[in-house]
């Protein structure tokens, strides 16, 4: 985008702290920071005798394994160890400060050559010393643990050297701009890469940056901790935390592994609970809104592909006083000139580009408004945005009632296919390979339904389908983009999406998804209805009982509300405040609003489309020159294998992750292809009810999604004219043929040019003698007499007559004699032995003309 030397490569720093030792005594806390290799040291002082502050005193020096040795001899008695893998952070409630340290840790996925952990286990310790004499605030160990129940073992990621914040079309950017506080509208970039000398030697030296990532902290969710940790001198202690959902599997392509990796980024900007968290703020922060990113990799050449969900951007809830399954949908302010909107459509054209496309999946029409409400105030907002953006950069909007074409007996995969298949043309994806031309992704699809769980996740799982058949195209692993269900490759990303979708719907609505893939495919068995039915119930239960109370957590883990001792009015225990509405409610001011309505896209913004502006613009914390791409600091290769330790084979990523695509293969095969429809073996059942459709429903019924969408009978316009339903039939059961040799392979005419037929009778008469042959040499036993073994060789020799292909006479090694070298050669060879050893180094006129008559007497 911003970079086409391919002589110029960027690097990001490889954290130098992938160690903590937590050192306990009863004045200090010592921090003992290492790398990978443990072999260069940093050290942090933490005061434990100042009250309700944090005083944290770094080392400048970077310190060795002896001088760390001597400074734990000098701290005297056995202070108290904790080992850990990095600090998450300092929080506070009443009585002082918790250090936060990240104990345990798994490698669950890789990205090239950089690793991605899960937090498995943390330790919480106390920072100030409780005096004695004053006793404990009565609601510290409250906060406390509410703010515990927050579960750091459950989807909580991060890497000592990729940025899991960003995307990898921004991360393989060339940056733009140095410096923390860097204004695009006024500062002046960086000089243009292509055109940079970079002070080289040859033209074609490689030349190498190091960089220093800046974090989205829209997506850190431990950023509200590392406050107290922002003004240490080594950025490498802090230690940025996404939150969502991150796997890997892989694709074996005849032996040749192709790496599926799977990124959501949930965002720490007005998050919450189902009910609680509906719509937008007034910033545009949507709820539910989740990033995810789909990379596909064979080692060399990478590919990926974004697309995000999130709530309807407008002021809408649902009043949850009542109890009821479904609560009536409000809008909650009037907001004509579509501001709300605007902030966030623009903040999705700044990171992404355009074109910006609405997947909406709500119901349009309805015997009694409900849906239809944040769906006409969606279009509304597009239609009166898109009237001051250039026509070829407007937002797009589609409409697809997923349930009301599934309950008409439509199939819905093949229509959401031909959506994505649109969708995957206009925003196109990121791939960048060596020696190849690179490719960006502009623009991005936005897909929602009320809740983005159920029909979101199935929607996104068309659309990674559509975007993997592309990727693997343009790896050229596929001739055709279109892959088949049941195979291999589709199943192992349906997988994927399956959890992706349930870890989301845990995080957001307290359980499960309700409606899977498999319903909407109608491919589900009968039995999985009653699990729907408890998802169901969980669900609601989460949501009236629990869900409070989690959103209190959560307002405490990211800073929305900082408790204190002095309760007034304004300040009152969190549990006792009737709502949260203005910790993520702040009100614009007018003054700080100094754009006109209709200039709702800022002028860096539309200079840049369709590209877009955060990738075209990259900002970094520090950028300078290496002279070798061997330094640690810069050393994914090493970092990656860690060749200076011992590792068990079963407990690297690339194995396991190998081992975890085994268990989407399916035992009976009929093809070894990925990519080509797996043939499962089913019985004809006579039991309707076992199909997965009940033999009561018509045809056009689907019991699956009828429990929530039962009021709902009106009909619905068709999509377009362009998509064409096909009618087929997929809860029909598969009889199973009987299978043959020649239906299972090819025929051997085939593959060797010949077959097997029976043999004639001159054939039989040479096959027997060979059989007379290895009775001579087996059957004979060693202690038969002489006389007894000759009769018996004669008898198995009759109509023998062995005789040798070839004789060789009395060639042996001592009769062969040397080759003559003429005395030409001789003197061609001698004069090449004086060349000199240094094949580095660029021959010699004189030398060339010497190597070439050599080269011709070959």
């Amino acid at each position: 985008m911003n970079n086409d030397n391919a002589n110029i490569f960027f690097n990001p720093l490889i954290s130098a702290i992938q160690k903590v030792v937590l050192y306990e005594t009863r004045t200090r806390l010592y921090l003992v920071g290492s790398n990978n290799r443990e072999t260069r040291f940093r050290l942090l002082t933490i005061d434990r005798t100042q009250h309700d502050r944090v005083v944290i005193d770094e080392n400048p020096n970077e310190l060795n394994a002896l001088e760390i040795r001597r400074f734990l001899i000098s701290l005297g008695s056995s202070p108290r160890v904790t080992s850990a893998y990095g600090v998450l952070g300092f929080v506070r409630f009443l009585e002082g400060y918790y250090l936060l340290l990240v104990t345990k840790r798994k490698c669950c996925a890789h990205i090239g050559m950089h690793l991605i952990y899960t937090i498995k286990d943390t330790v919480m310790v106390r920072v100030n010393e409780s005096s004695t004499l004053r006793t404990p605030h009565p609601y510290e160990e409250r906060y406390k643990k509410m703010f515990q129940s927050i579960d750091w073992r459950s989807n909580f990621y991060f890497s000592y050297s990729y940025d899991l914040t960003r995307t990898l079309q921004y991360n393989e950017s060339a940056p733009r701009y140095v410096g923390p506080n860097v204004d695009l509208e006024h500062d002046e970039p960086l000089p243009d890469w292509n055109k940079l000398t970079n002070n080289v030697v040859a033209p074609d030296e490689r030349v190498n940056y190091a960089f220093r990532s800046t974090p989205r902290t829209r997506f850190v969710w431990n950023a509200f901790l590392l406050q107290s940790m922002r003004g240490i001198m080594l950025k490498d202690w802090l230690l940025e935390v996404t939150h969502g959902y991150i796997s890997q599997s892989c694709i074996s392509v005849f032996g040749r592994h192709v790496n599926v990796c799977l990124i959501a980024r949930r965002s720490t900007r007005f998050a919450g609970t189902r009910f609680l968290k509906r719509g937008a703020n007034c910033q545009g922060d949507v709820a539910n809104e989740v990033e995810t990113e789909q990379i596909v990799t064979d080692g060399q050449r990478m590919c990926s592909f974004t697309q995000m969900r999130g709530s309807v951007p407008s002021h809408w809830s649902q009043d949850v006083v009542k109890m009821v399954p479904k609560p009536q949908i409000q809008l909650d302010i009037c907001d004509p000139y579509a501001q709300t909107p605007a902030r966030h459509f623009e903040r999705l054209l700044f990171h992404y580009g355009a074109p910006v496309i609405m997947l909406n999946l709500v119901k349009k029409r309805e015997k009694r408004k409900h849906e239809s409400i944040i769906s006409k105030e969606l279009v509304d907002s597009i239609r009166y945005l898109n009237q001051f953006l250039p026509p070829q950069h407007r937002m797009k909007h589609i409409h697809f009632d997923m349930a009301r074409k599934s309950r008409a007996g439509g199939n819905v995969m093949e229509m959401l296919a031909d959506i994505s298949e649109s969708i995957v043309q206009q925003t196109d994806m990121f791939f960048k390979a060596r020696g190849s031309e690179c490719t960006f992704q502009t623009g991005i699809v936005r897909t929602n339904c009320v809740d983005c769980l159920d029909r979101t996740n199935t929607a996104q799982f068309a659309i990674g389908k559509c975007a993997l058949g592309h990727q693997l195209e343009r790896l050229g692993f596929v001739k055709s983009a279109k892959l088949e269900f049941d195979s291999d490759c589709v199943t192992m990303l349906e997988n994927l999406y399956e959890e992706h979708g349930d870890t989301l719907a845990l995080q957001y609505g307290g359980s499960q998804l309700v409606h899977r893939i498999k319903t909407y495919r109608k491919t589900a068995a009968w039995a999985s209805q009653g699990n729907d039915i408890m998802q169901t119930l969980s669900r609601y239960y989460s949501n009236t009982f629990s869900d409070t109370e989690k959103q209190h957590s959560i307002n405490i883990f990211l800073g929305y509300y900082i408790p204190s001792k002095n309760h007034t009015k304004q300040n009152q225990p969190i549990w006792e405040m009737q709502t949260d509405y203005y910790m993520h409610y702040k009100p614009l001011s007018p003054q700080n609003e100094t754009r006109l309505i209709t200039d709702w896209v800022r002028r860096k913004v539309r200079t840049c489309l369709p590209y877009s502006t955060s990738d075209s613009n990259k900002i970094v914390k520090e950028l300078f020159r290496v002279h070798s791409k061997g330094l640690e600091m810069i050393d994914a290769y090493a970092n990656y294998h860690q060749s200076f330790k011992w590792t068990d084979l079963s407990e690297h990523i690339a194995f396991e992750i190998s081992q975890l695509a085994l268990r989407y293969m399916p035992t009976f095969r009929t093809n070894y292809s990925p990519f080509h429809r797996q043939v499962k073996e089913r019985k004809a059942q006579k039991n309707p009810n076992l199909t997965g459709q009940s033999s009561t429903s018509s045809t056009n019924s689907n019991s699956s999604s009828s429990t929530s969408e039962a009021d709902d009978s009106s009909t619905d316009e068709d999509l377009s004219a362009g998509y064409s339903i096909k009618d087929t039939n997929q809860t029909e059961s598969i009889e199973q043929e009987s299978f043959t040799l020649e239906s299972l392979f090819p025929p051997m005419e085939e593959v060797y040019g010949c077959k097997i037929t029976n043999p004639s009778k001159a054939n039989m008469a040479i096959y027997k003698k060979y059989v007379q042959m290895g009775k001579m040499c087996s059957t004979l036993p060693s202690s038969m007499a002489p006389r007894e073994r000759d009769n018996e060789m004669s008898k198995l020799m009759r109509g023998m007559n062995l005789r040798p292909l070839n004789d060789y006479g009395n060639d042996t090694y001592l009769s062969v004699k040397s080759p003559t070298v003429s005395a030409e050669s001789r003197k061609i060879y001698a004069e090449y032995c004086k060349v000199p050893r240094n094949f580095n180094a660029v021959p010699k006129f004189e030398e060339i003309d010497v190597l070439y008559r050599y080269v011709q007497m070959l």
